[in-house]
């Protein structure tokens, strides 16, 4: 199926807020998302225009098994969080986060203006992914979808 070019703003913005369960998820409440690598029905890799509001974060602080990220400022300046440093971004600024290195990473909107950043990252199967400051991990199934569990495995 051929989908022909369009202008990033007239793809729709994703219905799905976020995955977190409660109390997690109000950390990312002003994230919003237009999932452009699946409006073109890609499947080896996602392709992602967020924003984030003032105060919010791109996700809780992280890092994957076996699944590649990649950041790409467009507007804004977003508080970069990458292990124990803190790294102040621009337009124009990337970063990418290798999986397996347990390091783990965020974006933080610390600024009085939105921030608009592209998000890449692959779809390797059989990602486990750690939050090393909150009691939560995902696994993914075999599907794609995603189990949310405490770090001990009880379900949320």
């Amino acid at each position: 199926m051929l989908i022909e070019p369009l202008a990033s703003q007239d793809v729709p913005v994703s219905s799905r807020k976020t995955l977190y369960p409660p109390p997690f998820a109000s950390r990312v409440a002003g994230r919003v998302r237009q999932r452009l690598g699946d409006h073109f029905g890609l499947t080896n890799f996602g392709v992602n225009l967020t924003e984030l509001a003032p105060g919010c974060l791109s996700a809780l602080l992280h890092h994957h098994t076996k699944q590649d990220e990649f950041v790409y400022i467009v507007s804004g300046s977003p508080t970069l969080i990458l292990g124990d440093g803190e790294f102040q971004l621009r337009a124009g600024d990337c970063c990418g986060f290798r999986a397996g290195t347990g390091v783990g990473h965020q974006l933080a909107n610390r600024s009085n203006v939105p921030v608009l950043y592209l998000e890449i990252g692959d779809r390797t199967a059989g990602d486990y992914v750690t939050y090393p400051q909150d009691d939560l991990a995902f696994t993914q199934r075999s599907d794609g979808s995603w189990d949310l569990t405490h770090k001990d495995g009880m379900p949320y």
